[in-house]
């Protein structure tokens, strides 16, 4: 049985081969890295857009919001980082290549996410860490030990939310030709982490709570750091969700890994 030193080690190795074949290209990684960091700028720009002209959204100020945006990048930087793979899933399975991963003494999940790693996603780390900061000073959180732990806690079980969003909507891919028009639909989705689940009707809360787990990438989480004194109960269901739907996702791509064949040419 292969025991987690084993598969951090092996990858370590897939992925410093992957840098090396990207820094090949520095220039396409340095416009990449750019261009992340403006999209995301971007969004800070559109805040401040919409706050010129108004003081609060349904109760909740700039500097609210702005630490909301902060914590959705956070959240969605391993996502970025170490499962990007998953939009080349449907071109692999097309072309017949991702039968190579069957021929591995590796965890299949493993072996395909491992292949890619965006380090441009880390350019999402220095403006999600950015606007956690000014918005802290701004509202006057203080952060100790105990604030810190809770925070990586929160944003761990965020990014699984988003993480076995993505890989589920992906790995229809086994079943469904057109799978990457279901995979941009879901991704849009998460544009919306960026705002308060409150500031929908109620439809959309339920949607963004209980189909589409969207309010758990950023708005619950956060209520801990804003607004202790109004948290929801399903602030505390956050891990859980996320652990839920990871293994949810988890055995949708087995049972897709399960049922390929290859393109039977």
């Amino acid at each position: 049985m292969k025991t987690l030193r084993y598969y951090i080690r092996i990858y370590f190795m897939i992925a410093s081969q992957y840098i090396k074949v990207k820094m090949q290209y520095r220039a396409d990684f340095y416009i990449g890295s750019m261009g992340m960091i403006f999209s995301n700028l971007l969004g800070v720009f559109s805040f401040w857009v919409l706050f010129h002209s108004i003081s609060q959204i349904k109760g909740w100020s700039f500097d609210e919001l702005i630490f909301i945006y902060g914590y959705s990048l956070l959240s969605l930087i391993p996502l970025q980082l170490f499962f990007d793979h998953i939009w080349y899933l449907k071109d692999h399975l097309i072309r017949g290549t991702f039968l190579k991963y069957y021929f591995k003494p590796l965890n299949m999940m493993f072996y395909y996410m491992s292949e890619i790693l965006d380090l441009k996603g880390l350019s999402q780390l220095v403006i999600g860490i950015g606007a956690l900061i000014y918005a802290s000073v701004k509202i006057g959180i203080t952060w100790s030990a105990y604030k810190i732990a809770l925070l990586l806690l929160t944003l761990f079980s965020s990014s699984l939310s988003m993480i076995s969003l993505t890989v589920m909507t992906g790995a229809t891919g086994f079943w469904i030709l057109n799978s990457q028009s279901f995979l941009i639909f879901i991704n849009r989705f998460r544009d919306y982490a960026r705002y308060p689940i409150t500031i929908f009707n109620k439809f959309f809360r339920v949607i963004f709570t209980y189909v589409l787990p969207v309010g758990f990438i950023a708005y619950y989480p956060s209520q801990i750091f804003l607004r202790p004194s109004e948290i929801s109960f399903v602030v505390f269901l956050s891990p859980i969700i996320g652990i839920l739907f990871f293994a949810l996702a988890y055995f949708v791509w087995c049972k897709g890994v399960n049922s390929y064949s290859g393109t039977g040419s």
